[in-house]
């Protein structure tokens, strides 16, 4: 299905059309689209409706000027759920997407069933966080590729074995990445250095929550996952002992796992 927002951008998203008593969001991050969540979409939608959107500058939606603020993000995910008429549903987001699924709790807190970080963190980027994104959304801008952000960011997405061990995983990822073009590479890219924490609303957000993260992971370490759920009534850590950064690509089994358990989580 296709929403325009207000600004005129297309967001597109692959919806289960049949209608369940749960309905679930699955925001990807940068630099991907909806397609890193094919394996979970598939298995989720025996048992409810699951919602894949392409942000803005991603997949097939459309790449308007930037930057991607994570709230406007998070404002075109609202809009698809008021088009399929879903008042309440159970947000799950993998690192950009996870940004936006914290923005989405703060500005929509009634409409949050449960949240899902598959990883993901709190915090604001740091001043040198926040100079290299600006740095490699000059660069790909610059060079009109989004190249760079396959060659900066890929190779630590994934643990150590799994190029060797799993390289079709690797070159799907790297397919998806390159569908995506350089200038809304580059605006998502701003967007997330100009977000702000989210650990204020951590603790009043009591809903269902899990984090499913890497063991593996070298750009969120285990230490700071448990530190992120501690900081939730109702957290809950999920490690994925052979993935890095992108557990639902590495050991796609085990996070749907983890999201059907998190669906049946009673609700408060």
């Amino acid at each position: 299905m296709q929403v325009l927002a207000e600004d005129g951008t297309r967001i597109d998203a692959r919806v289960n059309e049949r209608q369940h008593v749960n309905a679930v969001v699955l925001i990807h991050g940068f630099p991907f689209s909806a397609s890193i969540w094919d394996a979970q979409a598939d298995a989720l939608a025996q048992d409810a409706c699951v919602v894949c959107p392409d942000l803005r500058g991603a997949g097939k939606s459309s790449e308007p000027e930037g930057p991607y603020l994570m709230e406007t993000l998070a404002a075109d995910v609202a809009l698809l759920l008021d088009a399929l008429g879903i008042e309440r549903a159970s947000i799950a987001g993998h690192s950009m997407g996870g940004y936006v699924a914290l923005a989405f709790a703060r500005m929509f807190t009634e409409r949050v069933a449960r949240l899902a970080l598959v990883p993901s963190r709190l915090r604001a980027d740091t001043p040198k966080e926040a100079q290299a994104r600006w740095k490699l959304a000059d660069r790909i801008e610059r060079e009109k590729s989004i190249e760079p952000v396959v060659e900066s960011l890929l190779p630590r997405l994934f643990a150590p074995n799994t190029p060797a061990e799993r390289p079709a995983v690797v070159e799907r990822a790297r397919e998806i990445v390159m569908r995506n073009g350089p200038a809304g590479a580059a605006a998502a890219l701003r967007g997330m250095a100009l977000r702000s924490s989210a650990e204020d609303i951590a603790e009043d957000l009591d809903v269902p929550m899990v984090m499913i993260a890497g063991a593996q992971d070298a750009t969120l370490t285990q230490e700071e996952a448990k530190g992120v759920v501690e900081r939730f009534p109702r957290g809950r850590l999920v490690l994925c002992k052979e993935s890095g950064h992108m557990p639902m690509m590495e050991e796609p089994e085990i996070v749907t796992a983890a999201l059907r358990e998190w669906l049946k989580s009673e609700l408060p």
